[in-house]
């Protein structure tokens, strides 16, 4: 009886294993991990705009022009976002030096 139960639980947990490293190895590959790049914490702010934009934009009521409002400060604030970077990339030095200011306040 025991000889019974004991190949297909075997079965199964080396399915259950195949399955797991199969998913894990077709990840995708292009997709960015949080917090690495230039300026992870901009890019990930970016990318929680972008969402909620996403859920805005499928939202079935209009809760009384207040979804198009928030929907539209999303988008503006994105656009901030995105100046940032630009701002950021062409003044590497003031750049620099407000993260100097900031690392100097934490102490």
């Amino acid at each position: 009886m025991l000889r019974k139960t004991w190949l297909p639980a075997v079965a199964l947990a080396a399915g259950l294993v195949m399955g797991a490293s199969t998913a894990a190895l077709t990840e995708e590959k292009g997709a960015k991990p949080e917090g690495r790049g230039k300026y992870p914490h901009i890019h990930a702010a970016a990318r929680a705009l972008q969402h909620a934009e996403n859920q805005l934009e499928k939202a079935e009521h209009h809760f009384g022009g207040h979804r198009a409002k928030a929907l539209e400060l999303a988008k503006q604030a994105e656009q901030e976002l995105k100046e940032a970077v630009a701002w950021a990339d062409a003044h590497p030095e003031e750049f620099r030096k407000g993260a100097d200011k900031k690392t100097s306040e934490k102490k």
